[in-house]
Protein backbone atom coordinates (compact mmCIF):
# COMPACT_ATOMS: atom_id res chain seq x y z
CA UNK A 1 0.00 0.00 0.00
CA UNK A 2 1.41 3.87 -1.00
CA UNK A 3 1.37 6.49 1.51
CA UNK A 4 -1.35 9.20 0.86
CA UNK A 5 -0.12 12.78 1.93
CA UNK A 6 -2.66 14.92 2.98
CA UNK A 7 -2.43 18.85 2.78
CA UNK A 8 -5.22 19.36 5.36
CA UNK A 9 -7.11 21.91 7.54
CA UNK A 10 -8.83 24.16 5.17
CA UNK A 11 -11.05 23.24 7.00
CA UNK A 12 -10.64 20.32 9.59
CA UNK A 13 -14.12 19.74 8.99
CA UNK A 14 -13.78 18.48 5.89
CA UNK A 15 -10.28 17.30 6.29
CA UNK A 16 -12.18 15.05 8.74
CA UNK A 17 -14.14 13.40 6.13
CA UNK A 18 -11.24 12.63 3.48
CA UNK A 19 -9.68 10.88 6.46
CA UNK A 20 -12.85 8.51 7.69
CA UNK A 21 -13.76 8.21 3.92
CA UNK A 22 -10.12 7.08 2.83
CA UNK A 23 -10.16 4.74 5.66
CA UNK A 24 -13.18 3.50 5.10
CA UNK A 25 -12.78 2.51 1.58
CA UNK A 26 -9.30 0.83 2.63
CA UNK A 27 -11.51 -1.33 4.58
CA UNK A 28 -14.07 -2.21 2.24
CA UNK A 29 -11.42 -2.70 -0.42
CA UNK A 30 -9.32 -5.15 1.42
CA UNK A 31 -11.40 -6.29 4.56
CA UNK A 32 -10.27 -7.10 8.29
CA UNK A 33 -8.17 -4.63 10.42
CA UNK A 34 -6.58 -2.82 6.72
CA UNK A 35 -6.63 1.06 7.29
CA UNK A 36 -4.96 3.53 5.12
CA UNK A 37 -1.47 4.47 5.00
CA UNK A 38 -1.36 8.07 5.91
CA UNK A 39 0.15 11.01 6.93
CA UNK A 40 -1.05 14.27 7.29
CA UNK A 41 -0.11 18.05 8.17
CA UNK A 42 -3.42 20.58 9.12
CA UNK A 43 -2.70 24.08 8.88
CA UNK A 44 -4.24 26.84 10.84
CA UNK A 45 -7.10 27.78 8.82
CA UNK A 46 -7.20 31.19 10.02
CA UNK A 47 -3.83 32.42 8.69
CA UNK A 48 -4.72 30.67 5.12
CA UNK A 49 -7.95 32.19 5.27
CA UNK A 50 -6.28 35.90 5.70
CA UNK A 51 -4.05 34.95 2.74
CA UNK A 52 -7.08 34.83 0.40
CA UNK A 53 -8.71 37.69 1.88
CA UNK A 54 -5.67 39.45 1.10
CA UNK A 55 -4.98 38.09 -2.56
CA UNK A 56 -1.73 36.88 -0.86
CA UNK A 57 -1.57 33.68 -3.35
CA UNK A 58 2.15 33.34 -3.69
CA UNK A 59 2.72 33.52 0.20
CA UNK A 60 -0.31 30.82 0.25
CA UNK A 61 1.79 28.57 -2.47
CA UNK A 62 4.93 28.89 -0.70
CA UNK A 63 3.35 27.97 2.95
CA UNK A 64 2.08 24.88 1.05
CA UNK A 65 4.38 23.85 -0.99
CA UNK A 66 7.17 23.70 1.85
CA UNK A 67 4.13 21.41 3.39
CA UNK A 68 3.87 19.11 0.28
CA UNK A 69 7.97 18.74 -0.01
CA UNK A 70 7.71 17.76 4.19
CA UNK A 71 4.67 14.72 3.33
CA UNK A 72 6.98 13.56 0.32
CA UNK A 73 10.08 13.78 2.65
CA UNK A 74 7.94 11.78 5.35
CA UNK A 75 7.29 8.81 2.67
CA UNK A 76 3.99 9.96 0.79
CA UNK A 77 3.55 8.59 -2.41
CA UNK A 78 1.38 11.08 -3.67
CA UNK A 79 -0.70 14.27 -2.07
CA UNK A 80 -3.93 15.97 -2.04
CA UNK A 81 -4.68 19.26 -0.98
CA UNK A 82 -8.28 18.37 0.67
CA UNK A 83 -10.18 21.99 -0.46
CA UNK A 84 -11.27 23.12 -4.16
CA UNK A 85 -10.22 26.30 -3.40
CA UNK A 86 -6.53 26.11 -3.30
CA UNK A 87 -6.20 23.90 -6.04
CA UNK A 88 -5.94 27.72 -7.84
CA UNK A 89 -2.09 26.90 -6.38
CA UNK A 90 -1.72 22.97 -7.70
CA UNK A 91 0.75 23.82 -10.20
CA UNK A 92 2.95 25.48 -8.11
CA UNK A 93 2.55 22.79 -5.50
CA UNK A 94 3.14 20.19 -8.16
CA UNK A 95 6.51 21.46 -9.33
CA UNK A 96 7.77 21.91 -5.87
CA UNK A 97 7.36 17.72 -5.16
CA UNK A 98 8.14 14.88 -7.41
CA UNK A 99 5.38 12.59 -6.33
CA UNK A 100 2.13 13.45 -8.06
CA UNK A 101 -0.26 15.71 -7.01
CA UNK A 102 -4.16 14.22 -7.48
CA UNK A 103 -6.27 17.26 -8.90
CA UNK A 104 -9.67 17.40 -7.71
CA UNK A 105 -10.82 19.28 -10.78
CA UNK A 106 -9.77 16.60 -12.93
CA UNK A 107 -11.01 13.36 -10.54
CA UNK A 108 -14.36 15.32 -10.01
CA UNK A 109 -14.66 15.94 -13.95
CA UNK A 110 -13.76 12.19 -14.60
CA UNK A 111 -16.78 11.41 -12.52
CA UNK A 112 -18.95 13.52 -14.75
CA UNK A 113 -17.82 12.58 -17.84
CA UNK A 114 -18.64 8.96 -16.57
CA UNK A 115 -22.08 10.17 -16.16
CA UNK A 116 -22.38 11.61 -18.87
CA UNK A 117 -22.84 15.35 -17.31
CA UNK A 118 -21.80 18.39 -19.45
CA UNK A 119 -23.57 21.57 -18.23
CA UNK A 120 -23.67 20.87 -14.47
CA UNK A 121 -24.10 23.26 -11.44
CA UNK A 122 -21.15 24.50 -9.37
CA UNK A 123 -21.20 25.39 -5.90
CA UNK A 124 -18.25 26.40 -4.12
CA UNK A 125 -16.40 29.33 -2.69
CA UNK A 126 -16.37 32.74 -4.59
CA UNK A 127 -12.67 32.07 -5.13
CA UNK A 128 -13.83 28.65 -6.58
CA UNK A 129 -16.47 30.08 -8.92
CA UNK A 130 -16.08 33.57 -10.00
CA UNK A 131 -12.09 32.78 -10.76
CA UNK A 132 -11.30 30.91 -13.94
CA UNK A 133 -8.84 28.62 -12.36
CA UNK A 134 -11.41 25.54 -11.79
CA UNK A 135 -13.88 26.20 -14.17
CA UNK A 136 -11.48 27.02 -17.10
CA UNK A 137 -9.83 23.54 -16.08
CA UNK A 138 -13.29 21.82 -16.40
CA UNK A 139 -13.48 23.31 -19.84
CA UNK A 140 -10.42 23.12 -21.68
CA UNK A 141 -9.42 20.16 -20.56
CA UNK A 142 -12.42 17.98 -20.46
CA UNK A 143 -14.89 19.82 -22.13
CA UNK A 144 -17.59 20.66 -19.42
CA UNK A 145 -18.62 24.20 -19.69
CA UNK A 146 -20.17 24.47 -15.79
CA UNK A 147 -22.33 26.99 -14.47
CA UNK A 148 -22.44 29.02 -11.54
CA UNK A 149 -25.22 30.99 -9.92
CA UNK A 150 -25.88 34.47 -9.88
CA UNK A 151 -24.19 37.10 -8.22
CA UNK A 152 -26.65 37.55 -4.87
CA UNK A 153 -26.49 33.60 -4.62
CA UNK A 154 -22.98 33.14 -5.28
CA UNK A 155 -22.71 35.44 -1.87
CA UNK A 156 -25.28 33.36 -0.09
CA UNK A 157 -22.79 29.97 -1.22
CA UNK A 158 -19.64 31.37 0.11
CA UNK A 159 -21.03 32.66 2.91
CA UNK A 160 -22.34 29.74 4.50
CA UNK A 161 -19.39 27.82 3.83
CA UNK A 162 -17.31 29.96 5.66
CA UNK A 163 -19.55 31.23 8.80
CA UNK A 164 -21.31 28.02 9.45
CA UNK A 165 -20.23 25.11 7.52
CA UNK A 166 -16.64 25.43 8.50
CA UNK A 167 -17.78 26.09 11.98
CA UNK A 168 -19.44 23.14 12.43
CA UNK A 169 -23.04 24.40 12.10
CA UNK A 170 -25.12 22.64 9.60
CA UNK A 171 -28.61 24.71 9.56
CA UNK A 172 -31.72 23.44 7.49
CA UNK A 173 -32.52 27.28 6.40
CA UNK A 174 -29.01 27.25 4.52
CA UNK A 175 -30.14 23.58 3.30
CA UNK A 176 -32.96 25.17 1.93
CA UNK A 177 -31.63 27.85 0.51
CA UNK A 178 -28.94 25.81 -1.45
CA UNK A 179 -31.90 23.85 -2.58
CA UNK A 180 -33.69 27.18 -3.83
CA UNK A 181 -30.12 27.87 -6.10
CA UNK A 182 -30.20 24.54 -7.51
CA UNK A 183 -33.32 24.43 -8.12
CA UNK A 184 -33.25 27.66 -10.20
CA UNK A 185 -29.96 25.80 -12.05
CA UNK A 186 -31.84 22.78 -12.92
CA UNK A 187 -34.99 25.23 -14.57
CA UNK A 188 -32.10 26.80 -16.61
CA UNK A 189 -30.55 23.42 -17.64
CA UNK A 190 -28.30 22.20 -15.31
CA UNK A 191 -27.66 18.44 -15.84
CA UNK A 192 -25.37 18.00 -12.64
CA UNK A 193 -24.14 19.39 -9.47
CA UNK A 194 -20.80 19.90 -8.27
CA UNK A 195 -20.43 19.91 -4.54
CA UNK A 196 -17.22 22.23 -5.15
CA UNK A 197 -15.99 22.81 -1.88
CA UNK A 198 -15.53 20.35 0.42
CA UNK A 199 -17.80 21.37 3.02
CA UNK A 200 -20.85 21.47 1.24
CA UNK A 201 -21.38 17.65 1.77
CA UNK A 202 -22.18 18.09 5.57
CA UNK A 203 -25.18 20.18 4.10
CA UNK A 204 -26.43 18.49 0.67
CA UNK A 205 -26.11 15.28 -1.05
CA UNK A 206 -27.83 13.14 -3.41
CA UNK A 207 -30.88 11.82 -1.36
CA UNK A 208 -31.88 16.16 -1.23
CA UNK A 209 -32.48 17.01 -5.00
CA UNK A 210 -33.39 15.16 -8.02
CA UNK A 211 -29.77 15.54 -9.82
CA UNK A 212 -26.77 13.67 -10.44
CA UNK A 213 -25.00 14.74 -7.44
CA UNK A 214 -20.59 14.96 -7.86
CA UNK A 215 -19.44 15.74 -4.18
CA UNK A 216 -15.94 16.40 -4.48
CA UNK A 217 -14.43 15.28 -1.22
CA UNK A 218 -15.55 11.86 -1.64
CA UNK A 219 -14.62 11.54 -5.19
CA UNK A 220 -10.69 13.11 -4.19
CA UNK A 221 -10.54 10.85 -1.30
CA UNK A 222 -11.63 7.75 -2.91
CA UNK A 223 -8.80 8.74 -5.97
CA UNK A 224 -5.95 8.20 -3.32
CA UNK A 225 -7.35 5.16 -2.38
CA UNK A 226 -7.46 4.30 -5.48
CA UNK A 227 -4.00 5.55 -6.00
CA UNK A 228 -2.69 3.85 -2.70
CA UNK A 229 -3.81 0.28 -3.67
CA UNK A 230 -2.63 0.51 -7.65
CA UNK A 231 0.36 -1.59 -6.91
CA UNK A 232 -0.43 -2.93 -3.27
CA UNK A 233 0.54 -6.60 -2.74
CA UNK A 234 -2.57 -6.92 -0.35
CA UNK A 235 -5.52 -9.37 -1.77
CA UNK A 236 -8.76 -6.87 -2.12
CA UNK A 237 -11.41 -8.13 -0.85
CA UNK A 238 -14.01 -5.98 -3.15
CA UNK A 239 -13.45 -3.83 -5.97
CA UNK A 240 -16.12 -1.60 -5.48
Amino acid sequence: MQMIGLIGGMSWESTAVYYRRINEQVRVRLGGLHSADVVMRSVDFAGIVGLQQTDAWDEASAVLSDIGRDLQNAGAKCLLICTNTMHKLADGIQRAVDVPLLHIVDVTADALKAAGARRPLLLATRYTMEQDFYLSQLRAKHGIVAMVPDAEDRTTVHDIIFDELCRGIVLEQSRQRYLDVIAKARAAGADGVILGCTEIGLLIGPDHFGLPTFDSTLLHADSAVDFALEQSDAPRRNAA
